[in-house]
């Protein structure tokens, strides 16, 4: 300890064994009142974390901060923002500073006011820009205890502002205890596990505390406490105890909890009735709010009735002018809840429903553990929270709400509703998918038929689709719910008709099966309300994206243009699946990635997954391969976690790409085998092309083109762009390319013509890039030039860099056998550089031979200095590194995600001798320019 250093004193005093922990939280106290900071603590339950808190929270008061404090509560977990609330309490009178969409997000997210549903984003934000905005004026210090109880959308809003805080004169410093999962992300941030003390400084502080206790009662507190701060303060007094035997010896040990809750209890129990009762009032409201006790104590001075429980030290009074009742370490909660009677905690939680008239949400919550019994207007008042909370972008504590609500609900038919409705959020957006069908279950033990319940219908076929697959059963229960529903529009059953006709466009697209499309056509003939934008769109495009009309592609791409403002992930994915079947998914990745920071937060996790099936298709066919396995692992794991098997089939298509592209023949056949075997016996039509497409790419790649051409015609005949299937979008070329290399030039031609004829070219850029690529392949010999110039003159083409490689490697062996020697190598140089910087090493091997083939040496040095290492896109991301760019705005500018910019320059630093930015600008000036392979001399090419 530096003993010149008079705060570090300070703050020691009454503190044994605890000088580097003190230490650590002096500088971090330092660096906070100047530049901001994070730092959160672990330990076990009477480790002293709240005690390190307390102090450091002293500390920063000493310099000038503004303290906001707020502790998890085990018993609030469920009740949305409540944690963010009373944190951000004290600074309610300067949310008028902020803009109106901050202002008015934060006021609806922390129930000060009504609104429209808000981004959980925006809300995060506005809590950043709040606490910006407050410390213009003094440093700030956020001190979290109990991390591990915050509740979910609170956790994931100080984590979001936890990450924000360099710079910004705010510290985070919050502790929580190991072996709780919690809904805090504490990934990547700074920690400092708070260990029991030892032997020598356990001995010192019972030695000081208790200078009268006997040696061998200090033996015996040392051995049980384990070094252990709270027990080795506790378990003295109960030495003295008259009731412990006269033997002196303690009990058997007994779980650390057990004990101090037994010791804490004994205290409670000595506590007068009112200040008992008081207690558990405090204990059962959670953020030890005075005005609520006082509006629900049996006296007018509740400060005289809490006085027995603060000589006790089982509370504090903090702030008496604001007035906050805080209990001495959680297990004194714990221990007052639990050993308080059924009776005792009702009548608590309704006299708190009382008091918290003005907090509708809480009041409900309140009330429903206030009632033993069904009460239909305590759950209409619950389900009203849940529809309110799901508005501001808490699908999980809706969940939990409704489920609670149907748990109350008296009538069977009010309650299969509500469980149904439990399940459509839980499977739909919330990710859970097995609780669903448990749900599900009940809602029809509830009421047998689920009379007219569009939504247990959408659940049902979400948890038959998701987890088994069963695209039969979830088509008959959707076409069978929807046509006993149209003609009817009563208001509110006209969203959840549009849901059902969303799922059942799904299961369509999943079965890829002709009846199934007739169905889904006669269930929309049947319609008599009108549908919806977005799902007039969703038909325009998903159902037939080759023959999508231009007004449905212009009405897309406003939406894309507009998704910056959208905050329903829902809608998010939806459109984001349909950019992506046209080939305009790169505009929506940052609003993609939302919705997947979202659900990696507890969030919407179903809309995270298509989120990221769709951020994996876009990674791969713009050439992002390294960042698209990352999430193709990531979503992978996100499946088995939640239950959700065909998404999992859906991570397969990506997987399986970048196996075959890569020479992985044996992960495609077993891919492929894998993929058959599950989708061919449910008939789910189109994954089985997942498995073709695998197999035609690998083949194609290897030189197998009977293969190639026997499983890219099976995904769509030759002439024919079959409806309804995705791959004949994607793999056009493919079945081209095989055709003509197996001596089916007509049927290659044929497949170029349906190609031109359905317009494939006013698609997307790399559309019309297959589609002239293909008919360069098909030409004759006389044509084929012409046709490939048209082709690699297309404006846009470079975002689709395997493909514009796969042309240049056609039209560079064209010229090959046209001896056209030198304008062949420019063509392969720039296929092979692309081949090999995606590691597509089978096609590199392509490129090779051509190149060899043609008389030309496949590697080159350049003469008179060094190449330049980096690869131009390493070198784009270095150069933005370097001009100050964070990992963050580089991926938003280049459309990656900030680890795979973090992951490029972890390449990038060992190629050029750096081992971090500092040098970086310097580095990257002395290196040598990228040559284009045509600037190459003439002997070197």
């Amino acid at each position: 300890m530096d003993g010149d250093d008079p705060a570090l004193q300070s703050m020691t005093i009454g503190l044994v064994g605890r000088e580097q922990e003190l230490k650590l939280l002096r500088s971090f106290v330092d660096d906070t009142v100047r530049s901001g900071g994070v730092l959160l603590l672990s330990g076990e339950p009477g480790v002293g974390k709240s005690v390190l808190l307390d102090t450091a929270a002293k500390a920063a008061m000493s310099a000038g901060a503004l303290v906001l404090r707020s502790d998890g509560v085990e018993f609030l977990t469920d009740m949305s923002f409540s944690a963010l609330s009373h944190v951000l309490e004290p600074l309610r009178q300067e949310l008028d500073g902020l803009s109106p969409p901050y202002r008015d997000a934060l006021m609806v997210a922390l129930g000060i006011s009504e609104g429209a549903a808000v981004d959980r984003l925006v809300v995060y934000g506005a809590a950043v820009a709040l606490l910006r905005q407050a410390a213009s004026t003094r440093p700030l210090l956020l001190v979290v205890d109990d991390l591990q109880w915050v509740d979910r959308a609170s956790a994931a809003a100080l984590a979001f502002v936890a990450r924000r805080l360099t710079g910004s004169r705010v510290g985070f410093l919050a502790a929580s205890r190991p072996g709780y999962e919690g809904f805090f992300d504490r990934s990547g941030l700074p920690e400092l596990a708070v260990r029991p003390l030892d032997d020598r400084a356990a001995a010192g502080l019972v030695g000081m505390r208790f200078p009268l206790l006997g040696a061998r009662d200090m033996q015996s507190v040392l051995a049980q406490a384990q070094g252990n701060p709270l027990v080795l303060l506790e378990l003295p007094g109960a030495l003295s105890d008259p009731r412990r035997g006269s033997g002196g010896e303690f009990s058997a040990v007994l779980p650390l909890s057990r004990r101090l809750q037994d010791l804490y209890a004994s205290r409670v129990a000595e506590l007068p009735a009112p200040t008992r009762r008081l207690l558990l009032l405090a204990a059962l409201e959670g953020a030890g709010d005075l005005r609520v006790l006082r509006a629900v104590g049996s006296s007018e001075d509740t400060l005289t009735d809490l006085a027995p429980a603060e000589r006790a030290q089982l509370v504090r009074i903090e702030d008496r002018g604001l007035g906050r009742l805080v209990f001495r370490h959680p297990l004194v909660r714990a221990t007052i809840v639990w050993g308080s009677s059924s009776g005792q905690r009702l009548d608590a939680h309704h006299a708190l429903a009382h008091a918290l008239t003005d907090q509708p949400d809480r009041r409900a919550w309140h009330l429903a553990e206030a009632t033993p019994d069904p009460d239909e207007r305590v759950a209409a008042l619950l389900e009203q929270t849940a529809h309110r909370v799901r508005r501001r972008g808490d699908a999980v504590g809706a969940f939990n709400a409704l489920v609670r609500a149907a748990d109350l609900t008296p009538g069977s038919a009010d309650r299969s509703r509500r469980l149904a409705e439990a399940a459509y959020v839980g499977s739909d957006v919330a990710g859970e998918l097995r609780t669903a069908a448990e749900l599900l279950v009940a809602a029809r033990r509830a009421d047998p038929e689920l009379r007219g319940s569009l939504q247990a219908a959408v659940a049902g076929s979400h948890v038959l689709l998701n987890r088994d697959g069963d695209v039969n059963t979830a088509f008959r229960l959707l076409v069978g719910a929807i046509t006993t529903r149209v003609g009817r529009s009563d208001g509110g059953d006209d969203n959840a008709l549009f849901d059902a006709l969303r799922t059942l466009l799904k299961v369509c697209l999943v079965a890829g099966r002709p009846e199934f499309w007739d169905g889904y056509r006669a269930a929309m003939a049947q319609l008599t309300v009108g549908l919806s934008p977005l799902m007039e769109l969703l038909v325009g495009i998903l159902v037939d994206p080759a023959r999508a009309t231009s007004t449905s592609l212009a009405q897309l791409d406003a939406a894309i243009h507009d998704l910056h403002q959208e905050s329903d992930p829902t809608r998010i994915e939806r459109i984001g699946m349909m950019a992506l079947s046209v080939d305009r998914a790169t505009g929506c990745r940052a609003a993609l990635w939302r919705v997947v920071e979202d659900g990696r937060e507890g969030g919407a996790v179903t809309s995270a997954l298509s989120a990221l099936t769709v951020l994996c298709m876009d990674d791969f066919m713009t050439g992002q391969w390294e960042e698209c396995g990352r999430l193709v692992t990531e979503g992978l794991g996100l499946c088995a976690k939640h239950g959700y098997q065909l998404m999992a089939w859906q991570f397969r298509l990506p997987q399986g790409l970048l196996a075959a592209v890569r020479g992985d023949d044996r992960t495609v056949r077993r891919l492929a085998q894998q993929i058959t075997n599950w989708a061919e016996p449910r008939g789910v039509h189109n994954f089985m092309n997942f498995a073709r497409h695998h197999s035609a790419l690998a083949a194609l790649g290897r030189g197998d083109h009977e293969e190639a051409y026997r499983n890219a015609s099976a995904i769509s005949p030759p002439g024919v762009l079959a409806p309804h299937v995705w791959q004949a979008l994607w793999a056009p070329m493919d079945l081209v390319e095989a055709a003509v290399h197996s001596g089916r030039r007509a049927e290659a031609l044929a497949h170029v013509a349906a190609m031109r004829q359905e317009g494939l070219p006013a698609l997307s850029p790399r559309l019309a890039l297959l589609t002239a690529g293909s008919a360069a392949m098909a030409a004759t010999e006389k044509q084929a030039a012409g046709l490939f110039e048209e082709a690699l003159a297309i404006p846009g083409i470079e975002r689709w860099p395997f493909d514009l490689a796969r042309v240049r490697l056609a039209y560079g062996g064209h010229l090959r056998r046209a001896r056209a020697a030198q304008e062949s190598r420019v063509h392969l140089d720039a296929a092979l550089d692309t081949f090999r910087h995606l590691e597509a090493a089978p096609w590199a091997a392509r490129a090779a031979e051509e190149l060899r083939a043609g008389g030309h040496a496949t590697s080159w040095v350049r003469q008179g200095r060094r190449a330049n290492p980096l690869t131009p896109q390493e070198l784009e991301i270095a150069t933005l590194a370097a001009a100050g760019m964070t990992n963050k705005e580089i991926g938003e500018r280049l459309f990656l995600s900030h680890r795979t910019v973090g992951a490029h320059l972890y390449r990038v630093y060992p190629k050029i001798g750096i081992t971090s930015r500092v040098t970086l600008g310097e580095a990257l000036a002395a290196l040598p320019p990228h040559e284009e392979p045509g600037d190459r001399p003439a002997s070197q090419r």
